[in-house]
């Protein structure tokens, strides 16, 4: 596999080595030694996957400490633009946000650290979207930072964006105070 470091410190763009043959192909999604080799030191304890059509947007969602939240994500069918926002206060990247095309053609997986805001814009109808946890969901310590926030000013690469209530309701970006 090919782990490539992004311009945020701790987010990483995985490649991984996929075997193809005239019955379809094989690679593997994770695998503790290698991953841990290339620097994604977690236990992960919850497999996540949703189902969205073209033009959701989901995010930019998080978990506060000490429920905090690392996340290996990959796309199973279809694309989405992968979104992860770094709230850590003392990182020299405190806002910026890096961004990954991940498909079900391309098998990347981006690794998010803790101390992120994770969001996706979904890019084809019937995609699958799946993410490995470090930290068992916990409903009172999730938050969000409003999709559209205009500090972040993320790209979402679509029009439309059909926005759940929930996400409508994020916080903006210069009235959060990080827990991070």
């Amino acid at each position: 596999m090919e782990v490539i470091k992004t311009e945020i410190e701790g987010v990483l763009l995985i490649k991984p080595q996929v075997f193809g043959y005239e019955r379809g192909y094989f690679f593997e999604t994770y695998n503790e030694e290698r991953y841990r080799a290339a620097g994604v030191n977690e236990t992960f304890v919850q497999d996540n996957q949703s189902f969205s059509q073209k033009n959701v947007v989901r995010g930019l969602h998080f978990q506060k400490p000490p429920f905090c939240q690392a996340k290996l994500v990959s796309v199973i069918q279809g694309s989405v633009l992968d979104v992860a926002v770094d709230l850590r206060k003392k990182s020299p990247t405190y806002g910026k946000y890096v961004a990954a095309e991940l498909t079900g053609d391309n098998h990347w997986q981006l690794f998010i650290p803790q101390g992120f805001a994770h969001g996706f814009s979904v890019l084809e109808n019937n995609t699958i979207f799946a993410y490995k946890c470090s930290n068992f969901y916990h409903k009172e310590s999730e938050a969000s930072i409003i999709y559209n926030d205009p500090v972040i000013a993320v790209d979402w690469r679509i029009e439309n964006p059909i926005i759940s209530e929930k996400d409508r309701n994020g916080f903006q970006f210069n009235e959060f105070i990080s827990p991070f």
